[in-house]
């Protein structure tokens, strides 16, 4: 496994979490105000968060992460700045299990 993925796994935590945050603010206008038109931000964050996954069980599998390290870090991307929190005990995480595997600036 490379550095690579971790990068990748960082921008996904990301992505997913800042699109996650303009879906619930769309579910605010949509049901509270009755604005519409914003629809495709729901698709839009079910692929990140398809690809977050995808990544994320990668890195567990490579890492051998236990479930219970595991599963948490699958569900940050569904609730609303848990994506942030998992990216950064992540990074905590590999910086302390498997040094190497971080690009240092």
């Amino acid at each position: 496994m490379s550095s690579r993925t971790v990068t990748a796994y960082r921008v996904l935590a990301y992505a997913t979490g800042v699109v996650l945050l303009i879906f619930t603010m769309e579910i605010v206008l949509k049901y509270g105000f009755g604005v519409h038109g914003f629809e495709f931000i729901a698709i839009v964050h079910g692929w990140l968060y398809l690809l977050y996954f995808l990544v994320s069980m990668y890195l567990a599998i490579q890492l051998r992460w236990s479930w219970r390290w595991t599963l948490p870090v699958l569900l940050a991307g569904t609730i609303p700045f848990a994506s942030f929190v998992a990216e950064r005990k992540v990074v905590g995480k590999v910086r302390t299990d498997h040094p190497e595997l971080l690009v240092r600036r």
